[in-house]
């Protein structure tokens, strides 16, 4: 009832109109009784008060044929429109499960059906299976079948490619279910405008068919062939085609009105404004950001000799081991090569590089989480006893990694309540009850420092602030326990004071349960003094690996991470004031990589093996956990001279 009282005036007019209009329909011909069919000796006369639209040729009473018509015409659009609905829907979404090279064939064969006009169809179909009230309305369904199906796909591929949908996919959940349950209700509202259009324009081709003498055929009768017996008589009794016609119209401006107010019901975001939320943020941490505040205390954090272990390549005695790890397109080019890195059980690793470098790819392929059109493959790719490279993993990977993603907004389902998201994995593969995940996510919730857990639970993710969304994303991926949390730049899209608090929670969660993180940022501030060790990427490879204390002070080895510092401002007291320096240049294009260094078009220490071979990633000293990979490759402060 509260979403009726916030709709539109227009909304609710549409709603009287659709009253009125199933109430002509339902008892208008008990109303009308044998008007409609009485036979008078007053044919063809015009309005007066016992005929208010007059008499047809036979004398039969306009008004009462217009209104028994109603019944069966509005039966004909609304099952020719479900047959169009029905078909295009099913058709759109199985084209989204095919793989790209059949998907996009089958898209411009709709696009094909879709340039082809609708009535020529009708008629077709309609002169195969000679003209009657049922061939019509079959005519005119498959006719708009094509619209719907190419609303649909193109609808669902958007939707597709959101955060949200990937962390379905990370359940392990059936691809009809993910467009059934995530897909689907986010596209609802433009397909029921659609619906409603086509509902009118539905009306409209059964009128032409019924004019053509293709649809409805005598004794029966509808507004179309009603509006063919008044357009024939339009200059001895024009008042005759006015019945039909204004029902005709009636329809279409009813049925706008109600695909409208529709989507404004369906919509959680309309629903949130009629009730006006008052959104009410979580108090800010009151501790400083990391970047500024020095290392963070960590519980027990990983050894130098666990460090040094995973620098000279052996894997952790559990926790994430990758090897020779290389994300390629479909076309063939290499997007991501030979990544090698490994995350110890209560480690937290920093992976850094500037846009398009392949940080967000290496940890979507550890997660099974690639789009369509991109394919991993590794010689080791493991989490503890789990191989990720097998098929079978999706459920079990499920509860053992969790993926919080860079923008809250798009993280979760817009047409889900939160809590109803939030309790999906344990729910679906950890056995609980929806009482049970309910408590569980309710304490989640609170852990995270969410105000009023129960009430957030309850709301969609529109209702919540950013720093909210992300604070509840980070309690979903945390409820199950997962050993690894793979972070994809959380705080990108946060302002400074909430992504304090963010890390924050990221620490916590670290330092209390011992989860593992790959923790992936352009801030490299924010690394240094947020994780233990750092890999920086540069065009799809590991450059360099350290530990982050070496990084705190400048003592890196890669040009280029000296770069990525050089860039950085400083703003520590007492800190030598210094300007950021730029970095010239670009990153090559995947398929513009050369065979060498791909750093060194833009490395100032770049020598002709540089241009030529590409250097391996290798220990630099023992003892020391660092890799890197580059033939000049010499550990040097930011701020000293590097010649």
């Amino acid at each position: 009832m509260t979403r009726v009282r916030g709709l539109a005036p227009a909304a609710r007019a549409g709603l009287v109109l659709l009253a009125l209009l199933l109430a002509v329909a339902l008892v208008g011909p008990l109303l009308a009784g044998d008007a409609a069919e009485r036979l008078t000796d007053a044919g063809q006369q015009g309005a007066s008060w016992a005929h208010p639209l007059g008499t047809d040729r036979l004398g039969r009473d306009v008004l009462a044929r217009t209104i028994v018509a109603a019944r069966l015409t509005l039966l004909m659009a609304a099952a020719a429109t479900a047959i169009a609905a029905v078909g295009g829907i099913l058709l759109g979404t199985t084209l989204s499960l095919l793989r790209p090279r059949a998907q996009a064939v089958g898209a411009r064969f709709v696009d094909l059906l879709v340039a082809y006009p609708a009535i020529l169809v009708a008629i077709t179909v309609t002169a195969i299976l000679a003209p009657s009230a049922k061939s019509a309305t079959v005519g005119i369904g498959l006719a708009f079948v094509a619209t719907f199906a190419r609303l649909t796909h193109t609808l669902a591929r958007s939707v597709a490619g959101r955060d949200h949908v990937a962390v379905a996919r990370l359940l392990g959940l059936s691809s009809w279910h993910v467009l059934r349950r995530h897909v689907l209700p986010n596209v609802a509202e433009p397909l029921l405008v659609l619906t409603s259009v086509a509902f009118s324009a539905a009306v409209v081709a059964l009128s032409a068919l019924s004019f053509l003498g293709l649809g409805v055929q005598p004794p029966s009768y509808d507004w179309g062939t009603m509006l063919t017996d008044g357009l024939a008589s339009l200059y001895t009794n024009p008042i005759q085609a006015v019945g039909p016609a204004l029902g005709i119209v009636l329809t279409g401006v009813t049925a706008g009105l109600i695909g409208d107010g529709l989507a404004s019901i369906l919509d959680p975001r309309q629903a949130g404004r009629a009730r006006r939320p008052v959104i009410v943020s979580a108090p800010p941490a009151v501790s400083a950001p990391p970047a500024v505040a020095g290392p963070p205390a960590f519980a027990d954090p990983p050894t130098a000799s666990v460090a040094a272990a995973s620098a000279n390549g052996a894997p952790p005695t559990a926790g994430l081991s990758v090897s020779g790890l290389s994300v390629t397109r479909a076309d063939g080019v290499p997007l991501v090569s030979g990544v090698d890195f490994a995350v110890a059980p209560g480690e937290i690793v920093g992976l850094v590089g500037e846009s398009g470098s392949g940080k967000s790819l290496t940890a979507m392929a550890v997660a099974r989480l690639l789009g369509a059109g991109v394919g991993a493959s590794a010689d080791v790719l493991r989490l503890g006893e789990l191989d990720l490279l097998a098929a079978d993993t999706d459920a079990r990977l499920a509860t053992r990694v969790g993926v919080v993603f860079q923008d809250p907004s798009s993280s979760f389902n817009p047409a889900l309540r939160v809590g109803t998201q939030a309790t999906e994995v344990v729910r679906v593969h950890g056995g609980l009850g929806r009482g049970e995940a309910r408590d569980a996510a309710v304490a989640a919730f609170g852990a995270v420092r969410i105000s009023e857990p129960e009430r957030r639970m309850r709301q969609y993710p529109h209702e919540l602030s950013g720093g909210m969304r992300q604070r509840a994303m980070i309690a979903a991926a945390l409820l199950p326990g997962p050993e690894l949390l793979i972070a994809d730049e959380p705080t990108t899209a946060l302002d400074v004071t909430v992504q304090a608090d963010v890390l924050d929670l990221l620490c916590e969660a670290n330092r209390e349960r011992g989860t593992a993180i790959l923790f992936i940022s352009h801030d490299l501030a924010v690394v240094a003094q947020l994780c233990h060790r750092v890999l920086v990427m540069y065009a799809g490879r590991i450059v360099e690996e350290l530990p982050a204390e070496l990084l705190r002070s400048g003592a890196v080895s890669h040009p280029y991470t000296r770069a990525l510092l050089g860039a950085t401002p400083r703003i520590e007291l007492g800190a030598e004031r210094r300007p950021p320096r730029g970095l010239p240049g670009r990153p090559p294009q995947p398929e513009q990589r050369p065979d060498g260094c791909a750093f060194a078009a833009r490395c100032a220490l770049a020598t002709e093996r540089c241009r030529e071979t590409a250097p391996e990633l290798e220990l630099e000293r023992a003892g020391e956990g660092r890799r890197v990979a580059c033939h000049e490759a010499r550990p040097v402060a930011v701020g000293e001279t590097s010649g």
